[in-house]
């Protein structure tokens, strides 16, 4: 038969040793410990990575301007369509600088024009879009740019399929 002192006894070793166990399980998984015991170290918690956003080839002041604008959908009109652009400068669509260091344009089917950014890939392609990572649906790739003719395709299939592929012909300066 125990005491009531040994029964107080073995509580307060049971106690302990919960205790200490349940410290254990702590700084093993928060590597911080319990109550200042078990490492002195903080978990840090790695926020995802977002990738570093790659600049274009092409700069913003590059594309500003006034530009004759057509399209096609079959490549053996893009000479036709690049005439056709050239045509267009009596009314030209204007490609304003953003004041964040983009370019104003429209994205498909939006009546206001807004600040878009030029953007690299790694695979070396440029693209015209709203921020975030290039490529993405809202996006155009530009097919080509030579300083006078810029050509930009879509990146949604259905946007790209009612636009085709847009031909931007600078037109020369006002007289």
């Amino acid at each position: 038969m125990t005491t009531v002192s040994e029964r107080t006894n073995i509580s307060r070793i049971v106690t302990l040793a919960a205790v200490s166990l349940l410290s254990g399980f702590l700084g093993a998984c928060g590597g911080g410990g319990f109550g200042g015991f078990g490492g002195g170290s903080q978990a840090t918690v790695q926020e995802p990575g977002v990738a570093p956003e790659i600049p274009a080839t092409i700069r913003s002041d590059e594309v500003v301007g006034r530009w004759g604008l057509a399209s096609f959908h079959k490549p053996e009109d893009r000479a036709r369509t690049e005439a056709a652009a050239r045509g267009q400068c009596k009314n030209p669509y204007v490609i304003g600088k953003g004041a964040t260091g983009g370019v104003i344009m429209h994205l498909p089917d939006e009546a206001t024009p807004q600040e878009l950014r030029l953007k690299g890939s790694q695979s070396g392609k440029n693209y015209i879009g709203p921020a975030g990572p290039a490529g993405g649906e809202k996006d155009r790739e530009i097919v080509s740019f030579d300083g006078r003719v810029l050509m930009t395709k879509f990146i949604d299939p259905d946007a790209s399929s009612r636009y085709g592929t847009m031909v931007y012909v600078r037109c020369a300066p006002r007289a």
